[in-house]
């Protein structure tokens, strides 16, 4: 379901909006729309991206420490991009 709103800009920013519209075969309304759809997606893309780093990072510090007390990963281990992505995936080995 759409909805309307009222956006108030400076009437120079509207005046090149238009122009950018027209350019682009476009309406001012569908270039903000189109502009807040992406801001919307890319902060939810980063809030995910953050919940996994936070996850993973969670997930080693629980590791319980080897002999003598010494970090229990690996550089390699923190930098496994193919783990990473199958933990993005929802997928397991």
């Amino acid at each position: 379901m759409k909805r309307n709103i009222t956006v108030q800009l400076d009437e120079e920013i509207i005046d090149r909006a238009k122009v950018l519209a027209a350019k682009r075969g476009t309406s001012v309304s569908a270039l903000l729309s189109q502009q807040v759809i992406k801001m919307t997606e890319e902060a939810a893309r980063y809030e995910a991206a953050k919940q996994r780093a936070l996850a993973r990072m969670d997930a080693i510090s629980r590791r319980p420490p080897r002999e003598g007390g010494k970090v229990t990963w690996t550089r390699e281990e923190i930098n496994d991009r193919e783990a990473q992505r199958k933990q993005a995936e929802g997928t397991t080995e």
